[in-house]
């Protein structure tokens, strides 16, 4: 089973930090866009940062800091946005998938409509090496929202996904991610 929860300890979030720049080094090596941003992975370790993994069984698939946004300003309105997303190397396929299928599921039990992310794009989206993972992103059913500048100053396209609760996905994924709110508020949904 699946298990999606707030990376809480220390050793959560070293284990995100080595994912994002194992991450970096393999997007790197294939000439693929990297953030520009060097302190991407100390985000992860940011007391004041509520990031979220994806394990299965023990092993750290995936990792973001999902936030509860009033509005991007290339959105309509409120949604959770997914920042600083990253995959394991040579696990992005199924693990965005199952990513999906939970922020979806995530953001309706939030009262939110929309589940918003951004993919470094560094060239006109048609023609861009990240291309066919964005054509494969829309297959799952996300939506591309054109390019613009992203959270971090840098080119990217921007990606959005329609909120739907999904009662049967606890089965697969277990989710024990904290409110994107205010610090305040430390209650878990599961």
């Amino acid at each position: 089973m699946y298990e999606m929860r707030t990376l809480s300890t220390d050793a959560e979030r070293d284990e995100a930090v080595a994912l994002v720049q194992d991450r970096q080094r393999w997007l790197t090596m294939r000439g693929l866009p990297v953030p520009a941003r060097a302190d991407i992975p100390a985000l992860f370790r940011d007391p004041q940062a509520v990031p979220a993994g994806l394990f299965e069984d023990g092993l750290l698939l995936a990792c973001m800091i999902p936030h509860r946004a009033p509005d991007l300003g290339w959105g309509r309105g409120p949604c959770l946005f997914l920042s600083c997303f990253h995959t394991l190397p040579d696990h992005a396929e199924n693990t965005v998938q199952l990513i999906t299928l939970w922020a979806s599921d995530f953001a309706a039990r939030l009262g939110l409509p929309l589940v918003h992310a951004e993919a470094l794009a560094r060239h006109p989206l048609y023609a861009d090496p990240i291309a066919p993972f964005l054509r494969r992103l829309i297959d799952i059913g996300w939506n591309l929202r054109g390019s613009g500048t992203g959270q971090h100053g840098e080119p990217v396209a921007r990606l959005e996904l329609i909120a739907e609760q999904r009662p049967g996905l606890t089965a697969l994924i277990g989710c024990r991610v904290h409110k994107p709110q205010s610090a305040a508020d430390s209650r878990s949904i599961t």
